[in-house]
């Protein structure tokens, strides 16, 4: 028959010296005993008799629940008398194997459960997490910890309950409420060398964020950001200073639109030629680096000013003096004092220049943000020129320190690019027009025999000609690089259509024969696929670039269609923001631009990707014009009318025309 455990008085149980547990925690003791002071003891103790003292127990199981038991009778929180259940072993032999067996095979729970429960309890017993805290022995930042990370985005959570990821990584998921966010930023990093990188993580979910006392967010207002629906990151222990705000973009149109109504206003009162607004707290040296600096009259000292400047000398001698013989003691206010007498100097001696009307009509202002979230106008003047400068840019952090410059027709388009990204949109631009040559043997046909007579009659190296036709494949100075297109994509499906039974077929006259038994079709492919697979790729301004451009005018390419620029394969690479925002100025204009002007390189480069992309929300002229735009260096010539050999115009009695491949 099965034992019962009895109630015996707390006063009469004591810890038995075999109970295995030598070592406990202060803060879990902590936890359990508030536990139990408010729930009481629910689990059984196991303990075996005194001996010559009748109801007396040694407890083997159960030792930290006793332990709180009796300090909860000292603090006089539970009646000297209260009881205990037990559950009294007859045999005492096995004492230190039960001891063990009670310790041994407890589980922590999983973090995601303890999440959970805490979720059940607050919204089944409706209790919030200060009762939480209070019922469980856990300060109330520890609950509202766990609550948050019950609200990860499901593929973190459900990583975390499965051990996955540990508890560190959930919580720094957990720094950004935005369970979209999240899941991109878990999307991105959990295959990649910083998936553990707490740091980095963290990093990643507060790029494009702000907090509340960032001075674009003092500028905006808490109220203004709220009321156009801008979403404030909510945490028990923030203030309105420490608060993330989280539409960053938001937030970026909101201070570029009342930046910009100051600026006309200052523009007006001052009489500006032109205004420029920097959504930043300064004015960097790449916004200004081709503008002329504007230089005033500087008026003659007064009479009364010299005056002063000679008083603040004395002062000066007399405050330098005390500061020495201060010591250590009571030299902030001195040091204090020092300071406002040198600023005041500098202001007088170096009085701001004065500018004429006529001068003032032609000048170019900025205004910033102060530190105080106000508009504030740049201290130096600029004249203003007639047409706009073409943007700064900075000198390329890459690994090729010599750079080329791309041919077009307007300062805009006129881009500085390192040798390493010109050589790798070079790689590009030939794979496009290899899929479309390797998809029309015809055109590959003719193309191959003009290759190899032009070159077999030259006595030059006939790099003109942009190929190395023996069939084999150009070496490349990229030895790492993946493009990642869907022009490389496509090559690949090409080459695994192709038929390979030949191959197999013995000596070598057994494969040539076997090659020529193929149909028309599959030897054509092979034609093709050889003569596309020796284009060489050819950077801009190169020898050779000409007839690429012409070659790919000739299919009528749609750049746009196979080739979109990303952070990784363009923006990431460019000399720095500026080139960027001209791109973005360029299919939507300044204003556009403006939007994106504070943001950092790297948060500008993603923006730049998803906006090229047509994946955020914008006008849908301004949409399709972005969707549209590659850069120079990737676009090919169209010609002004076909001729007989292009790649839709067959020769009558040919066949059926080539098909062209088309992008995903």
């Amino acid at each position: 028959m099965t034992q019962l455990p009895i109630l015996v008085p707390a006063a009469n149980l004591t810890k038995s010296p075999s109970n295995v547990r030598k070592v406990s925690d202060a803060v879990a003791d902590a936890q359990l005993e508030a536990n139990i002071a408010v729930k009481g003891v629910r689990q059984n103790l196991i303990g075996v008799p005194v001996s010559r003292k009748k109801g007396h127990y040694r407890i083997i199981a159960g030792g930290r629940r006793l332990d709180a038991v009796h300090r909860l009778i000292e603090k006089g929180a539970f009646d000297p008398a209260y009881q205990v259940a037990v559950l009294v072993l007859g045999d005492a032999k096995d004492v230190i194997e039960t001891s063990l067996e009670e310790n041994i095979f407890s589980l922590a729970m999983n973090p995601a459960d303890t999440c959970r429960a805490f979720q059940d309890i607050i919204e089944i017993e409706a209790k919030t997490p200060e009762d939480v805290a209070k019922r469980f022995g856990l300060t109330e930042r520890f609950v509202r910890s766990r609550l948050r990370l019950a609200d990860l985005a499901d593929p973190i959570f459900d990583a975390l309950r499965n051990s996955e990821i540990t508890l560190n990584i959930a919580v720094a998921y957990a720094s950004n409420s935005d369970r979209i966010k999240q899941a991109e930023v878990f999307e991105l990093l959990k295959d990649g060398p910083y998936r553990s990188n707490v740091n980095e993580i963290k990093r990643q979910l507060a790029e494009n964020t702000y907090v509340g006392n960032d001075p674009k967010a003092l500028l905006v207002g808490r109220a203004a950001y709220i009321e156009a629906g801008g979403r404030i990151d909510p945490d028990l222990f923030t203030d309105s200073t420490t608060e993330r705000w989280i539409d960053g973009d938001l937030l970026n149109r909101l201070a570029a639109e009342k930046l910009a109504s100051a600026a006309e206003s200052m523009r007006e009162r001052d009489g500006f030629a032109e205004v420029r607004v920097l959504p930043t707290t300064h004015v960097t040296y790449n916004d200004t680096w081709d503008l002329r600096p504007l230089k005033g009259e500087t008026p003659p000292l007064t009479d009364e000013q010299q005056s002063r400047l000679d008083e603040i000398k004395t002062e000066l001698e007399a405050a330098n003096e005390a500061y020495e013989e201060a010591g250590d003691e009571g030299t902030a206010p001195l040091a204090n004092r020092i300071e406002l007498l040198e600023a005041e100097y500098r202001s007088i001696e170096k009085p701001a220049p004065t500018l004429t009307d006529e001068q003032k009509a032609g000048a170019l202002a900025y205004v910033v943000i102060g530190h105080d979230g106000q508009p504030r106008l740049h201290e130096q003047l600029y004249v203003a020129t007639a047409e706009e400068p073409p943007a700064a840019r900075a000198s390329f952090d890459s690994l090729e320190e010599r750079t080329i410059e791309t041919e077009a027709t307007s300062p805009r388009d006129k881009l500085t690019y390192s040798l390493r990204l010109a050589q790798e949109l070079a790689e590009m631009k030939s794979e496009l027009l290899r899929v479309h040559i390797a998809s029309d043997p015809r055109f590959a046909l003719d193309l191959g025999t003009f290759w190899m007579v032009d070159k077999a009659r030259r006595t030059d190296d006939a790099a003109d000609l942009a190929t190395e036709l023996t069939a084999d494949q150009p070496g490349s100075a990229l030895l790492d690089f993946h493009s990642e297109t869907i022009a490389a994509e496509e090559w690949a499906r090409i080459d695994d259509a192709l038929d390979r039974s030949w191959m197999n077929a013995g000596s070598v006259t057994q494969r040539y024969d076997a090659f020529c038994a193929l149909p028309d079709e599959a030897r054509a492919a092979w034609l093709a696929r050889a003569v596309a697979r020796t284009l060489r790729p050819v950077v801009l301004g190169r020898e050779g670039e000409a007839l690429i451009n012409h070659l790919g005018g000739r299919f009528d390419i749609d750049e746009a269609a196979w080739w979109r620029p990303t952070a990784k394969n363009y923006f990431d690479r460019l000399s720095g923001k500026a080139a960027i925002l001209d791109h973005i100025e360029e299919v939507g204009g300044k204003d556009l631009a403006l939007r994106y002007s504070a943001s950092k390189k790297h948060d500008l480069s993603t923006s730049a990707e998803k906006m090229f992309a047509g994946a955020v929300p914008l006008e849908p002229e301004i949409r399709e014009a972005a969707m549209r735009w590659v850069p120079d260096a990737m676009r090919f010539k169209k010609p002004a009318a076909k001729l007989h050999c292009d790649p839709t115009n067959g020769a009558d009695g040919a066949g059926e025309e080539g098909t062209l491949p088309q992008a995903a």
